[in-house]
């Protein structure tokens, strides 16, 4: 099986799933981001030079069966945008074409973040279309850049464990050590690999826990790291100086971003 194959058999079981259990609404179904489960879920991805690829393209794959023919990867402009490692995404859409209705606004760390914090045209495009989005979702230090647009003020939020605790409260959020936090309808989660556990935590208020446990059981996340090193705690105090100096430039960068 090729790997389109793959991700096309992936989606086609993920909508399946979400016809099996469409009737399953979650919990806070009548609370703030409930979604009508009688169409397809609304979703706009934020791309930019710099981000990281990951943050997104997990997430995207996860939740692509809940948005058949309504997921946006939006950027200032259509065409390819080239992520942190150099690998280049297609943005669909750029910010004018992007529907003004949304289920879901998403936006993705890297580093690229802190141009991103100053980029008053992605800024305003985050402000007028989280007005009217049900969730307004980041992954990794895309928190960062949701909290530039003053959109973090008040929420408990979490971000990549290097600016987390000090960048933050700059911005006017309260910092939470945690993989994912739900706070009213903002979702943020840790660095990364977290963008999984969001895409998962997030398919289960939109369509229902099984829903979820479908599309994790379609793409096989069960993880079993074979290192216990994914916290600093975890990884000890040599491993995360040297993790410290690769990361010292985006931490600069992001506390000189959210004090500007």
């Amino acid at each position: 099986m090729t790997p389109p194959d793959l991700s096309r058999r992936a989606m086609i079981a993920a909508a399946a799933a979400a016809a099996a259990f469409g009737a399953a609404r979650s919990e806070a179904a009548d609370a703030p981001g409930s979604v009508p489960q009688d169409r397809p879920t609304r979703i706009a991805m934020i791309l930019y030079p710099g981000m990281t690829a990951l943050d997104l393209v997990g997430p995207q794959a996860l939740l692509a069966g809940l948005a058949p023919g309504s997921l946006y990867l939006v950027a200032r402009s259509a065409g390819t945008v080239a992520s942190d490692t150099g690998l280049s995404l297609v943005a669909t859409h750029a910010f004018e074409a992007c529907p003004p209705e949304l289920d879901v606004l998403f936006v993705p760390g890297g580093d690229g973040t802190p141009d991103q914090m100053r980029d008053a045209a992605l800024l305003a495009f985050l402000r007028a279309h989280a007005a009217r989005a049900a969730w307004v979702t980041s992954v990794c230090t895309g928190s960062l850049i949701l909290g530039a647009a003053g959109l973090l003020k008040g929420y408990r939020a979490t971000s990549h464990w290097c600016v987390r605790d000090a960048v933050l409260p700059l911005l006017g959020a309260v910092p939470v050590a945690e993989r994912v936090v739900f706070d009213r309808n903002r979702v943020t989660a840790a660095g990364i690999s977290a963008g999984l556990d969001l895409a998962l935590a997030l398919a289960a208020r939109l369509r229902g826990p099984d829903y979820a446990r479908t599309a994790q059981l379609v793409a096989e996340y069960a993880p079993e790291p074979p290192f216990q090193a994914g916290t600093p705690a975890q990884a000890g105090p040599a491993i995360t100086r040297a993790a410290d100096a690769i990361l010292a430039p985006l931490v600069a960068g992001a506390t000189e971003a959210a004090r500007t």
